[in-house]
């Protein structure tokens, strides 16, 4: 059994993986994720029409947000759970066939007699073996004779939305929404159907699409602000204390505020893990005393320092690795995240399970004393300290600012992140943010002019903040973003990385460096069209990107 997926960045020698994942997800897994996306084009076809009916369904806005964060890389290695969710798109898609049939009848006074595509039609098979049969023919290059550079822009613009079906999954948990966000969906989904787009027309759909990103990510920020407060600079101890411990890993600040909640006054300390780190600077959060510190790295060194760490782990979002047999009867997941075998707890409000193992597990025989990082530099953070930037900046103390940044992963090359940062000459400052900060975030960079050198501005659902910051500091300087002393060197990963680079560039954002490697679903003459348009440009060496973006600067 064969598969294909290029959707991340450590796929198979640049190309694509086709017998098995790096991420370690296998071909039933990748076909039925195939599938599923087939199933949601049909949704979002029949969800764009019926909103030019003037209807919307709350229902099938929440459903299709929830299924393309499912197909997210390292969210959901389960295939029966991956087969329920197809199950189910079936359903609510022909709820929304009747619904858009019967309102256009009514509207129109006749019955609708447009062509529908295959996947509004579509059935699943009621075997997993069809399934899979379906899968392979729904895949990627089902179309072998279809033009590369048009397959090229619509996995751009397939990988975008999962991106952004992360960041409006978050939202909506904390109770954000936005109608022009969830028509969107549909209506993208929607286009991935339509054979008679050119790459002008995707090209700018997928601008589009970074540009309502750029709102998704702001009522995330909105959620997490109006529930645990502005995050503030905060030390997090890397040490343990004594007593029994959970660690919990992922994006779901919500999960980790019920678990905190949960085990309040038990004696279990909680600790953060990757992608969890940003928790200590928001004050609704930091207020839990037995949040003890932060554990561990990024998500790739996950199987070392599970298998070390003396209690149960929680898993609330994506990034997960395939599960040691070490720990396999101590890690849980929630949310969406799963894997076959692994504990899935459904309901954030009992936790019950998780705790009982942690207090009989017994955690850590003494204390660890560690060092402490700071985190929680969020836009408010920095730009209450925005007066003392510019002043610095205008009086020559500060010279330029490197935001260094983007997912962490396990492929040689990343190195350059660390070389770069170290080198960073003494009067710049460096913006950070995702784990890919974890490759520098330990070292000890000085301050300058008062100010930390290195300022942690979260995880990719924080890059809003980071380009907070950017906007303000180009406002209060009075140039544009391209004209401030600023350069963005970024690492990606996954989907998430995806469409926060889809937001920068449809912002106008130029002369970004990527690495480690150029995605593997940009084709020759789309990465022309990048590179003209915008100067995107691969990662080189630290030294000389270094020189290149100071050059010219005083």
């Amino acid at each position: 059994m064969n598969m294909f997926c290029y959707q991340c960045e450590q796929t198979s020698n640049a190309q694509a993986c086709t017998r098995v994942g790096v991420c370690g997800k296998g071909p039933e897994v990748s076909l039925l994720q195939d599938l599923l996306m087939h199933q949601l084009k049909g949704i979002g076809w029949l969800g764009h029409g019926l909103g030019g009916l003037g209807h919307v369904d709350p229902r099938a806005d929440r459903f299709v947000i929830e299924a393309l964060f499912t197909t997210v890389t390292n969210v959901d290695f389960d295939p029966q759970r991956l087969k329920g969710w197809i199950d189910q798109a079936y359903r609510v898609k022909e709820d929304l066939r009747e619904k858009f049939l019967d309102l256009h009848a009514r509207l129109n006074g006749r019955p609708f007699a447009g062509q529908v595509p295959e996947a509004v039609a579509f059935i699943p098979a009621g075997t997993m073996e069809g399934l899979l049969k379906q899968g392979a023919a729904a895949g990627i290059m089902a179309n072998p004779q279809l033009n590369p550079d048009i397959r090229s822009l619509r996995e751009l613009l397939a990988y975008g939305l999962k991106g952004m079906a992360s960041y409006a999954d978050h939202a909506a948990i904390l109770g954000q929404s936005d109608e022009a966000v969830n028509a969107f969906f549909h209506r993208a989904l929607a286009a991935l159907l339509d054979d008679g787009l050119d790459m002008n027309t995707l090209f700018e759909l997928n601008m589009e699409l970074g540009r309502m990103n750029l709102r998704c990510m702001e009522i995330l920020d909105q959620g997490h602000t109006e529930r645990f407060g502005h995050p503030a600079p905060t030390a997090v101890s890397l040490g343990a204390r004594r007593g029994p411990a959970i660690l919990v890993s992922g994006h779901d600040l919500l999960d980790l505020y019920e678990l905190l909640r949960q085990t309040e006054g038990r004696g279990i300390q909680v600790y953060t893990h990757g992608e969890m780190i940003p928790a200590h600077g928001y004050p609704g959060l930091k207020k839990f005393p037995h949040l003890a510190g932060n554990y561990g790295g990024a998500w790739q060194d996950q199987q070392k320092e599970f298998e070390r760490f003396p209690g149960p782990i929680l898993m609330t979002t994506n990034c997960i690795q395939k599960p040691k047999a070490s720990y396999m009867d101590r890690i849980f997941t929630t949310g969406l995240v799963a894997w076959p075998g692994v504990t899935h707890l459904a309901d954030r409000k009992d936790f019950s399970e998780l705790i009982a193992k942690a207090i009989a597990m017994g955690g850590f025989a003494s204390d660890e004393p560690g060092k402490t990082i700071t985190v929680g530099f969020g836009h408010q953070a920095v730009l209450a300290a925005a007066g003392q930037v510019v002043a610095a900046v205008k009086a020559r103390k500060i010279r330029h600012f490197f935001l260094i940044g983007g997912c962490d992963g396990a492929k040689s090359g990343r190195n350059y992140y660390t070389e770069f940062a170290e080198k960073v000459p003494a009067d710049c400052l460096i913006l950070t943010l995702a784990c890919g900060k974890y490759r520098f975030n330990k070292l000890d960079f000085g301050t300058v002019e008062g100010l930390p050198r290195l300022m942690d501005v979260g995880q990719c659902n924080d890059a809003y903040s980071a380009i907070q910051i950017a906007l303000a500091l180009a406002k209060a300087f009075g140039v544009g973003v391209n004209e401030l002393p600023l350069s963005l060197v970024l690492s990606w990963y996954e989907q998430k990385a995806v469409i926060v680079l889809l937001t920068l560039l449809a912002l106008g954002v130029r002369n970004i460096r990527l690495g480690p490697t150029l995605p593997a679903f940009i084709t020759p003459n789309v990465l022309k069209v990048l590179v003209e348009k915008f100067a995107v440009k691969p990662i080189g060496t630290a030294d000389e990107d270094i020189r290149l973006c100071l050059q010219g600067e005083k």
